[in-house]
């Protein structure tokens, strides 16, 4: 696992963390959404770059 893929699986679970926060907080579906499409982007691309697909 390299630093990189390390990174994007970190700040993919953070975002997913503030997702599910601002769901609890009763935020703006927009809001939800930007960041549940940006935490899958990131773990997706963490988990790429581990298996040697993408980079």
């Amino acid at each position: 696992m390299t630093g990189l893929s390390t990174v994007l699986i970190a700040v993919g679970l953070f975002l997913a963390g503030g997702a599910y926060s601002f769901s609890k907080q009763q935020m703006p579906k927009g809001v939800i959404i930007l960041l549940a499409l940006a935490s899958s982007m990131c773990l997706l691309a963490g988990v790429l770059r581990i298996q040697g697909i993408w980079g």
